[in-house]
């Protein structure tokens, strides 16, 4: 059987190429709200970012995710995105641990 080619994206912070399920996306939804889409599957423009505060603040910092998103993401939606970002981090670190324990099996 053919193995399955992984999907790679870039974080726009460090610009490293990673798996796309090791990445978290923030998406520009069509009505233009930015938010964090943990399923990977909300309709918009996506940009994805490493599950670190150091690259989400390096984003934040070089404003990648204007750039990323093709739109102004003002500082309150930066406020936001740090508060959901510190939240669902830990939960994104748990998923990523159990999906790599999968995949040792």
């Amino acid at each position: 059987m053919k193995p399955r080619k992984v999907p790679l994206r870039k974080c726009v912070a460090c610009q490293q190429m990673m798996p796309k399920k090791s990445l978290i996306r923030i998406v520009r939804s069509p009505e233009g709200q930015v938010s964090i889409d943990l399923t990977g599957k909300k309709s918009g423009r996506g940009a994805y970012l490493c599950g670190q505060v150091a690259c989400f603040k390096l984003a934040h910092k070089n404003r990648a995710l204007d750039r990323a998103l093709n739109s102004t993401v003002g500082p309150e939606v930066y406020e936001q995105l740090a508060r959901d970002f510190l939240a669902v981090e830990e939960e994104y670190l748990l998923t990523r641990d159990r999906e790599g324990e999968d995949d040792h099996e």
